[in-house]
């Protein structure tokens, strides 16, 4: 089985719901397994800046699946969710947004998929929330913790847990 690390992230709609339910959907138990989940953080959009803010979370997940099927698995549950990457302004507004952040310590790059992730070291909405979750984890070998140190986190909060569903 391989590890992988996940950011989500949206702002259109009840996003913390969203959020809540994606990562059920996403790991089903049976090819993908939640290991860790980090809070829920309000952030500054990225990109474009004229749009709400997001809520953004971050995953540790155990999986069986390659990494192109995984991301494969993330695009079929943001598509559930009402997603058209097709119609939508990049980095803009939207319903749900997961990311395939590290595999393992896989590197590659592809027409579809680079890993890790081209631009993690430069999001604090994404090291903040996997910093929770798995500061010693290395991407490309820097640390997790070392990387957020080096990112501007202004703006960014940690929500209080989202209620339990009834």
């Amino acid at each position: 089985m391989a590890e992988a690390l996940i950011a989500l992230g949206g702002n259109v709609g009840d996003v913390r719901d969203t959020l809540r339910r994606a990562l059920a959907i996403f790991s089903d138990d049976h090819q993908v397994r939640l290991l860790a989940r980090s809070s829920d953080y309000r952030t500054p959009p990225w990109g474009v800046v004229d749009q709400p803010p997001f809520i953004n979370c971050a995953a540790i997940v155990e999986t069986t699946l390659s990494p192109e099927q995984l991301l494969a698995h993330a695009q079929a549950v943001e598509r559930a969710f009402g997603r058209d990457r097709a119609h939508e302004r990049r980095w803009g507004p939207r319903p749900l947004d997961i990311d395939l952040i590290a595999y393992d310590d896989l590197q590659m790059a592809t027409p579809v998929l680079t890993l890790p992730h081209p631009r993690a070291f430069d999001r604090a909405f994404v090291l903040v929330p996997l910093n929770e979750i798995a500061p010693e984890r290395r991407i490309a070998g820097r640390r997790i913790k070392d990387a957020v140190a080096r990112v501007d986190r202004a703006g960014i909060e940690k929500l209080p847990p989202y209620p339990k569903a009834p």
